[in-house]
């Protein structure tokens, strides 16, 4: 499993607007064969800033779904709602099931 943790800072205004569009997005997202899970997770302390946890069951699946129309759709969309570029850090999943534990 590959595992992206996409950090977003949106502008305190569009925080609602951002909210309903990603769960959309995340929605369609979890129906792609190549996706496992996807989370949207807001900050507590600050909820202008989001993680979205996607987890991806393999190297290829990112670059599929960033191919689909909710995906394109949802990027243009909250593209003037960041106030910041977006960032990202890829993880790789170690289960102690698997060979080599």
């Amino acid at each position: 499993m590959l595992i992206v943790h996409v950090n977003v800072h949106v502008k305190p205004e569009c925080v609602d607007a951002f909210r309903t569009v990603t769960l959309e997005n995340a929605r369609a997202s979890v129906l792609e064969t190549g996706i496992a899970r996807f989370d949207v997770i807001q900050q507590l302390d600050d909820p202008s800033r989001f993680v979205l946890v996607e987890v991806y069951r393999d190297d290829e699946a990112p670059g599929r779904h960033k191919e689909t129309a909710h995906y394109v759709r949802w990027r243009d969309t909250v593209a003037p709602m960041m106030a910041s570029p977006r960032s990202s850090t890829k993880y790789r999943n170690h289960h102690p099931d698997d060979s080599g534990w």
